[in-house]
């Protein structure tokens, strides 16, 4: 036991963290109950695959600016070829949008190694570049979305044997994101590749002596970036029925979460873990100022003064780690 809590503390901290939040919301509001619960679940889905989508790039030792233009041009593609098509046409849709968020991060990537311009302003010139393009898609929300494929995410879990009042507090949307993020990461970390992720984050110069391929395990982490990011616009669509060319607030969010979530922004150490349960810290803490009444305009002054305070204290982090 001691063993795991000096290898996990940071995440054990963060779910404690987030168990005393949760006692705090039913505090401040005994109403609280299972559809809230899971209101909360669906609004954090974009927010978890964005965080997903950062934190690859920065175990690599990089960073992502365009994760959430990636997400508002993913949504709008899935929305406007799903808008008066039949449910079935959604069973192509979906792959072709993942392939697309696949294809755009190796883009970032290939441009990044072959350029060698820092990953920081390539991704600020694709930021905008998605933008215009998410723009032509659709000149403002629309779209739709197939019914089989929003119903993935709204409900519960039904689980035979299982009393009605346990599973009334485990939604779809939950099932959904522990599933996908599965299925992506866990072979992810465990295979050649994810060990060769780790490696370029902790000293690319070390790794290439290595016989680790720097330049293309850089691309291919910005492909599984951009697969993230393609299922957090493909979310945004289920989760409101239409797709919206605007990014939303993804970016800070995700990178706020990363370093909540214990990952060095330097890169080479961290995983998925943490990140998510931090996510889920964040937009716990703004339904509670919500619950609270607290005027919309300080709650955004409050929330954005925590990811800022959180990147500083990253950022801090790492520099003190190079400097010893």
């Amino acid at each position: 036991m001691m063993r795991f809590l000096r290898n996990n503390g940071w995440v054990v901290g963060l779910s404690v963290l987030f168990v005393v939040l949760s006692i705090a919301t039913k505090v401040i509001q005994p109403q609280y109950g299972a559809g809230d619960f899971g209101s909360l679940v669906s609004a954090v889905l974009p927010y978890a695959f964005a965080v997903a989508a950062q934190t690859v790039v920065v175990i690599a030792g990089g960073i992502d600016l365009s994760v959430a233009a990636m997400m508002a041009l993913t949504s709008v593609t899935a929305a406007a070829m799903m808008a008066g098509a039949s449910e079935e046409y959604a069973l192509f849709v979906v792959p072709f949008v993942l392939a697309m968020g696949l294809t755009l991060g190796a883009v970032n990537g290939i441009l990044i190694v072959v350029t060698r311009v820092p990953d920081i302003v390539v991704t600020l010139a694709t930021l905008f570049m998605l933008q215009g393009a998410a723009l032509l898609v659709l000149g403002a929300p629309g779209g739709g979305s197939a019914e089989w494929l929003r119903s993935l995410i709204v409900g519960t879990v039904p689980i035979p044997g299982v009393p009605g009042s346990v599973t009334a507090w485990f939604p779809k949307a939950l099932l959904l994101l522990v599933i996908l993020l599965c299925i992506v990461w866990i072979p992810l970390k465990r295979s050649r590749l994810g060990l060769s992720i780790y490696a370029i984050g902790s000293s690319e110069l070390a790794a290439f002596r290595s016989g680790v391929p720097v330049a293309r395990t850089k691309i291919l982490a910005y492909a599984f970036s951009g697969l993230f990011a393609a299922m957090g616009g493909i979310s945004l669509t289920m989760s409101t029925g239409i797709g919206s060319p605007i990014p939303g607030p993804y970016l800070l969010a995700s990178v706020a979460a990363v370093v909540l979530g214990g990952v060095v922004l330097g890169g080479g150490r961290g995983g998925l873990l943490g990140p998510i349960i931090a996510v889920f810290v964040l937009r716990l803490v703004r339904t509670d100022l919500t619950l609270l009444a607290i005027d919309p305009n300080v709650t955004a002054i409050v929330e954005g003064s925590i990811m800022v305070a959180v990147v500083m204290f990253g950022a801090f982090i790492t520099m003190r780690s190079r400097s010893s």
